[in-house]
């Protein structure tokens, strides 16, 4: 009997083994499987769609965890979350190094000052008294509250006198009224003190305990609210219109996200529309470009001319360089802006290269003529992969209408024709994706890696044309040759990005 037992408590003992094992390899294999993702598609991007509860909770967390930690109040814990991009292993190494300092650039307390000079009959603080735990910044009861309000001039009792951390005191409702103006212009944790020169932050419970209002409060609280969300890079609100799912990350990475919600799909890392390859600033900087008068400045400058006597702005609107000035009425060579007199029977002698003083103005206007040409070579490109896009859902609209009437046709069902709508998809993924690769080349310098993406965006170009031509013409005979089309054409796509994307 005793070795029945035995045995069964061996077999057991291997059992659980091997569910220890399996659950590790469990997840390990995760862990792979994630980074196989990554490798296989460069836009993979894990997040989470969380709602306002859900994120409240999450933060609530975070905020207890360093709370317990430093062994602070909650409130305190918040304001150093907050200042700090919710890095709790950093801020728990400052406070633990230098609790003041910390402290001070947080704007939850005044800066110390500064330690006498050695011999001057003071000490500086050793390391063990900048260690030491700081006080939450709730009002302080060092500093004797003042005959009258500073700022109403009123006399009021020591109990109705507030203060922070910097013990400034002043009257509940003087610091009510305060609260309620800042809340009014949109400011919730931005609120200062009412000191001058005073930059103390005030903490939400001390705005919460004196706003009386019901949706002043609420105000402020949803502005708070809305602030701790900015300031953790984990988290990013939707821009979908009247979305209110916030979306987690545990990485910020200028990557693809789609609201499970309400489907708006834009890059986690700027909250813009999805712009891979390009990075987030190199596609600021385009569309402030596209959208300034920048290249009006370069127009003008690539096709107009001072007089060299005047200096009065000349545009050439013919073909001849025998130039007169309407102003002064000068003739001169549009060329080499000299004297259309002195031109005679040497008249292309302009045209040789010689060191004059003019050279360094041809050289400018020749520069922004190069870059006036560069810059719409990229931009009608741009421009016209924009309008193919919004031209999709009447491509898709076409594609449906087409389906139907194969399908009331019998000339096969819904399902045999379900792949013209995965190219339609296809066609608008690469489309977009190919519209961003020439804000990409534009700031690209040149050079080898210019070139290859270049290649590469070409043959990507090649492909998506070929591909819309075969879904316009296809019939159910060249299904599988469009299926293979359309494999190389999300392959194409995928190296471009698996070789440039910017995260």
């Amino acid at each position: 009997m005793a070795d029945t037992e035995s045995q069964s408590s061996m077999e057991y003992s291997e059992d659980e083994d091997d569910d220890g094992a399996l659950q590790e390899y469990y997840e390990d294999g995760a862990d792979d499987l994630e980074e196989d993702l990554s490798r296989l598609n460069p836009e993979h991007f894990p997040v989470e769609c969380l709602s306002v509860e859900e994120v409240e909770r999450l933060l609530n967390e975070w905020v207890e965890q360093l709370s317990t930690s430093l062994q602070v109040t909650p409130s305190l814990a918040k304001q150093l979350l907050h200042s700090n991009n919710w890095n709790a292993a950093e801020i728990t190494a400052r406070y633990r190094a230098n609790c003041q300092q910390l402290l001070a650039e947080a704007q939850i307390k005044p800066r110390p000052p500064p330690a006498p000079a050695a011999g001057g009959g003071g000490s500086a603080p050793g390391p063990s008294s900048a260690a030491q735990p700081a006080a939450a910044p709730a009002p302080a009861a060092a500093a004797q509250p003042p005959a009258e309000c500073p700022v109403c001039a009123c006399a009021q009792p020591p109990n109705e006198y507030r203060a922070l951390a910097c013990r400034h005191h002043f009257c509940q409702s003087c610091w009510r009224m305060h609260f309620e103006t800042q809340i009014m212009q949109g400011i919730s944790l931005g609120i200062e003190c009412m000191a001058r020169h005073c930059n103390i932050l005030v903490p939400e419970d001390f705005v919460v305990s004196l706003v009386t209002k019901p949706g002043l409060r609420s105000r402020y609280q949803q502005y708070a609210f809305a602030d701790y969300i900015r300031s953790q890079p984990q988290l990013r609100f939707c821009p979908g219109p009247n979305c209110p799912i916030i979306i987690r990350a545990v990485e910020p990475k200028a990557k693809r996200v789609v609201c499970s919600k309400c489907k708006t799909s834009f890059c986690f890392r700027c909250g813009i529309d999805y712009h891979a390859p390009a990075d987030c600033e190199t596609v600021k900087k385009w569309l402030t470009k596209c959208a300034d008068d920048s290249e009006t400045a370069n127009y003008i400058s690539a096709n107009t001319k001072d007089c060299p006597k005047c200096h009065i702005c000349i545009e050439k609107n013919g073909g001849c360089n025998h130039m007169q000035c309407f102003s002064c009425k000068f003739e001169f060579c549009w060329m080499c802006l000299g004297n259309w007199k002195n031109h005679g029977s040497e008249y292309y002698e302009c045209s040789r290269y010689k060191e004059n003083p003019n050279i360094a103005s041809d050289s400018a206007h020749a520069k922004a003529r190069e870059a006036l040409k560069k810059y719409l070579h990229y931009y009608e490109r741009w421009e016209n992969h924009s309008k193919s896009l919004a031209l999709e859902a009447h491509t898709r609209q076409k594609i449906v209408d087409r389906i139907n009437q194969k399908v009331n046709d019998a000339s096969g069902t819904w399902i045999d024709w379900q792949y013209l709508l995965d190219a339609a998809a296809l066609l608008a993924k690469c489309r977009y994706t190919l519209q961003y690769t020439y804000p990409y080349a534009y700031y690209l310098e040149t050079g080898s890696r210019k070139a290859l993406f270049e290649y590469q965006q070409a043959q990507l170009e090649l492909d998506i044309e070929e591909l819309s031509w075969k879904v316009e013409r296809a019939e159910t005979t060249d299904r599988g040759e469009l299926e293979n089309h359309m494999s190389r054409v999300e392959k194409s796509r995928t190296m471009l990005l698996r070789e440039f994307i910017e995260v």
